[in-house]
């Protein structure tokens, strides 16, 4: 049987059931991931958000699904648990999404750069991931168009790529088909609570301008403004935004770029805990023809307008990934925000700080990839069984007090 792959306007602001059993904030992929895992566990879900569906960082980013980035540790332990979910669970759905096993390439530009390279592929594939080394004259053999300087790599037949805003529609409109009811354009200006809302008393539902919600269980999945959503329930959250931007080229002949294609830096970047620029280069293609170029961090607020330097990281990096790159046209940038940890793990399970009140945020630049298993152990846990993965690295309350790094 075909995936039906229409898709169907959410209702926007209206009526709102006046109960459910779980309430999602956040019409992004990790909200739709679980908002789909809970309605095939049986449960009645409503799910809204202020915007449009994919309308903040699931809109904007390329659609990793990464396992190559990941040092050995808990994050990996997730990607490698997500990774699975999105081939096994989600798998007769990718045509939906575009998901696509490209597997991904990551290059040395140098001897010492390969050095390095090769101690963490050694310490992934200890951990499970497949990987293998490739030599500089192989490079040329997987990507015809690389530059001949690069002294080797890496390549990691587990990376894959989906269409984010593809993913979160589909997902939520296959929540709906389990009777999910999907409502954007309705802002949740604050939490049910028993009388007199005392710090520390559960959490019973949502209030928005269109009605209020009871639910024993509300996730928090609302990307960067997730730590704003964790203060109308009086914790801290410290979900802080990191802007991006990605370069659009025009549509190129089709394997210009076969892989995912990055830089070994690249993974400094993501674990670097800096507020000032990191760039380092991703190159890949899509199935239109047009090549997506990134990447770039920052923290400067939610400040959207375009960054020159940023903008020129990104073209010289990719340009000397790809020397093919420098006569063609970018049409388009854009700019999305990661949302941001101290401790760069996302924030997974329930807050024992406000009973009732769940998290599925955080993930940086991962959430595209980690959406898929995030949104499958909230289910488990919310329904009572024996999360797949360990859910304890990733606890809300490790941040009482200020706790984290950064």
């Amino acid at each position: 049987m075909t995936p039906d792959r229409r898709i169907t306007t959410p209702g926007t602001a209206g009526e709102l059931p006046s109960t459910a059993d779980l309430v999602v904030i956040g019409a992004g992929v990790v909200g739709a991931a679980a908002a789909w895992f809970a309605a095939l566990a049986g449960l009645r879900v409503v799910v809204v958000d202020r915007g449009a569906v994919a309308g903040g960082t699931s809109g904007a980013g390329e659609g990793n699904v990464l396992v190559s980035d990941k040092e050995p540790g808990p994050e990996l332990e997730l990607a490698q648990y997500s990774r699975r979910v999105w081939g096994e669970d989600l798998g007769a759905y990718g045509g939906l999404w575009e998901f696509e096993s490209k597997g991904g390439l990551v290059v040395a530009s140098s001897p010492t750069a390969l050095g390095a390279l090769r101690t963490l592929a050694g310490q992934q594939r200890a951990a499970g991931v497949d990987v293998r080394e490739v030599s500089g004259a192989e490079l040329h053999t997987l990507e015809p168009r690389l530059t001949r300087e690069a002294a080797g790599g890496a390549l990691y037949p587990q990376d894959a790529q989906v269409q984010p805003m593809l993913a979160a529609a589909h997902l939520l409109r296959l929540a709906r088909g389990r009777g999910a009811v999907v409502r954007t354009r309705t802002e949740v200006v604050g939490f049910l609570r028993p009388a007199g809302g005392l710090a520390g008393s559960p959490v019973t539902g949502v209030r928005t301008p269109h009605g209020t919600v009871s639910a024993p269980a509300v996730l928090n999945a609302a990307g960067t403004w997730a730590g704003a959503v964790a203060g109308l329930a009086g914790v801290e959250l410290p979900v802080l935004p990191r802007r991006g931007f990605v370069l659009v080229t025009e549509p190129l002949p089709p394997a210009t770029v076969r892989h995912k294609v990055y830089a070994a830096d690249y993974v400094d970047a993501v674990a670097s805990s800096e507020a000032e620029l990191q760039a380092s280069p991703v190159v890949e293609g899509t199935g239109g023809g047009t090549v997506l170029i990134g990447s770039t961090r920052e923290r400067v607020g939610f400040d959207r307008r375009p960054s020159p330097a940023a903008l020129r990281a990104l073209a010289r990096g990719a340009i000397g990934l790809f020397p093919v790159l420098a006569s063609v046209r970018a049409m388009r940038v854009y700019a999305g925000f990661r949302p941001y940890c101290p401790d760069h793990l996302p924030v997974i399970g329930p807050d024992p700080r406000a009973p009732g009140l769940w998290h599925a945020c955080g993930h940086e630049g991962a959430g595209i990839g980690l959406a898929a298993g995030t949104g499958k152990l909230i289910a488990q846990a919310l329904t009572g069984e024996a999360t797949e993965l360990d859910l304890t690295p990733f606890a809300p309350e490790r941040f009482a007090g200020g706790g984290g790094r950064g």
